[in-house]
């Protein structure tokens, strides 16, 4: 009787039999997509994500391939409108010229000259400019004292500072690396001021609030949200200092790829000119790609714009 009463009390759903499910078909693997297929899919997904540059790049060689033909044709031709290209020495011509000179090392020698001049003007710059341009947006006093002297000094053309540089310098070379140091000081410094000026304060007063002390507060706060402007004037200091360096070695130097240009105008060698001229556009670009690069990485969050 006991036996009977426990088995009454097992729920139907323990005493039910379970169903039986009809048995599944195998699941057939599926066959991995060809390495051409999946490769040509990688392809395409980096052409459409990268479509603007490419075609960015594209444009800018066939403007390049345009200018050089019109080049071409008006040098060859020896047109005469009221600028006059009789003298000027063809892209063929200079092509040539520049191979002989690569294989020259004195041309590499100016070349280096001139590359290690803005190094050191551009970074004596840099590292005065930009402490120089948070303190003076940070603190009114010395924005008041500092600010009057740099715009009366900033307008002086480089070429205008060539004597009194020769006068303050025991060297040429320093006189020059003075005169590429002042062409990129004022864009860094005012620039570096103009990103000071836009800083949300509401970060500020986050940032103390917080507990952020004045060099947190210059950390955090102050340069990374100066960081788009800095760089800015990076790009526009180095332009300049190209532009006072070559006026500097034309005048007073020995050495350099501007001294090179100066000196094939002297001996009248105009395919020189061209090459000299083509070599500083072809320096002043790769410097100004080199800072952008550098942007790209100190602003990860400003890589796609």
């Amino acid at each position: 009787m006991a036996m009977e009463a426990a088995l009454r009390t097992v729920p139907e759903a323990v005493t039910r039999p379970a169903p039986t499910t009809e048995a599944s078909p195998p699941v057939k693997p599926q066959p991995a997509p060809p390495v051409a297929v999946v490769r040509g899919s990688r392809l395409a997904r980096w052409l459409r994500l990268h479509r603007g540059q490419l075609r960015a790049v594209a444009l800018g060689l066939v403007s390049l391939a345009l200018f050089i033909t019109v080049w071409q044709v008006l040098t060859v031709n020896r047109a005469t409108f009221y600028v006059r290209f009789t003298n000027v020495p063809s892209p063929a011509d200079v092509l040539a010229r520049a191979f002989l000179a690569f294989h020259n090392p004195i041309f590499g020698d100016h070349i280096w000259m001139s590359c290690r001049r803005i190094l050191y003007g551009f970074a004596l710059a840099s590292a005065v400019a930009i402490p120089l341009g948070l303190l003076m947006g940070r603190f009114r006093i010395l924005r008041e004292i500092v600010f009057p002297i740099c715009e009366v000094t900033r307008p002086i053309p480089a070429i205008a500072w060539v004597p009194m540089a020769i006068m303050l310098w025991p060297t040429n070379e320093e006189s020059i690396v003075f005169i590429t140091f002042l062409g990129s000081f004022f864009p860094i410094l005012i620039n570096t001021l103009q990103g000071m000026a836009t800083v949300d304060p509401v970060l500020v007063r986050a940032a103390r609030c917080l507990g952020a002390r004045e060099a947190a507060l210059f950390r955090e706060v102050y340069l990374p949200a100066s960081l788009p402007q800095i760089f800015t004037g990076l790009t526009v200091g180095m332009g300049v200092a190209w532009v006072s360096l070559i006026a500097a070695e034309m005048i007073s130097g020995q050495f350099g790829i501007g001294y090179f240009t100066w000196e094939a105008y002297s001996l009248v060698q105009y395919s020189d000119i061209a090459l000299g001229m083509i070599t500083i556009g072809v320096l002043g670009l790769a410097s100004s790609l080199a800072i952008r690069l550098v942007g790209r990485l100190a602003m990860p969050w400003g890589a796609a714009c």
